[in-house]
């Protein structure tokens, strides 16, 4: 079907009328880095009058669902912790509803601060994110694979370094019933003014190492949407995505 650009006030309105529920990317739709996009919060408040269904869908795991409140609040939009749904969330959901999680056992965590609150807010303790430690060729030994860990949750990674890659790999490739979880695998991440490397690229060198195929868990891969259309009761029919890559939120 070939794209269809709307025009006139009535399209608009009959686009709108089809559906009961937008879901909407963040990163590029609602904001651009630390700025909003043009003409979003009026957009929003039109939707909300219209007794629209708004849930904000973000493969970007950097932050919890609580410190996305706290971002929309600083841009002047009023969104509830219920309307977001991230993919450090979905990956808790996963670990802890689907697959059944040892919380005895550790998620050893490449990404920030979203991840570790999203999965400790559900009883999975989260090690590895703020490793810091330096490593070389001389202390390379030092890392060895930890029985404790039963899963590595591969997320964006603002602060990745050597030790946190090499960690995973040897615990991915030494011990099989270790659990391969990506957040997304968005190869770019929009930042402003360029698009920056995206999880996806960071993602890039455990599947090398590793020859490991990780579960994905963001848009537009199935367990996120799954997850959504399962909580909120969505009828797919009656639901409208918006967002600015066909690779990862449409297709």
């Amino acid at each position: 079907m070939a794209p269809l650009k709307l025009t006139t006030a009535a399209e608009f309105k009959a686009l709108v009328d089809r559906f009961d529920t937008f879901l909407f990317d963040c990163d590029g739709v609602i904001w651009r880095g630390s700025s909003i996009v043009d003409h979003v919060p009026e957009t929003l408040d039109m939707l909300r009058r219209l007794g629209k269904r708004l849930i904000f869908v973000t493969n970007n795991s950097a932050k919890s669902r609580r410190d996305y409140v706290a971002k929309f609040a600083s841009l002047g939009i009023q969104a509830s912790e219920e309307e977001i749904f991230s993919s450090a969330y979905a990956t808790a959901v996963y670990l802890h509803d689907v697959a059944k999680f040892d919380t005895s056992k550790h998620a050893y965590v490449i990404g920030g601060s979203g991840i570790r609150h999203e999965l400790e807010a559900v009883g999975i303790s989260a090690i590895g994110h703020d490793d810091t430690r330096a490593v070389s060729l001389a202390t390379l030994n030092e890392i060895e694979p930890d029985p404790r860990i039963g899963a590595v949750v591969c997320g964006i990674d603002y602060e990745i370094s050597y030790r946190k890659l090499a960690t995973a790999h040897v615990n991915l490739t030494e011990n099989p019933d270790c659990m391969f979880i990506a957040t997304n695998d968005d190869r770019t991440l929009p930042g402003g003014k360029h698009m920056y490397p995206g999880s996806g690229s960071l993602l890039s060198v455990l599947l090398s190492s590793t020859q490991r195929t990780p579960l994905v868990m963001g848009k537009p891969n199935p367990p996120m949407l799954e997850c959504v259309i399962q909580k909120f009761h969505l009828d797919p029919a009656r639901t409208c995505m918006v967002g600015d890559r066909l690779d990862t939120d449409i297709l």
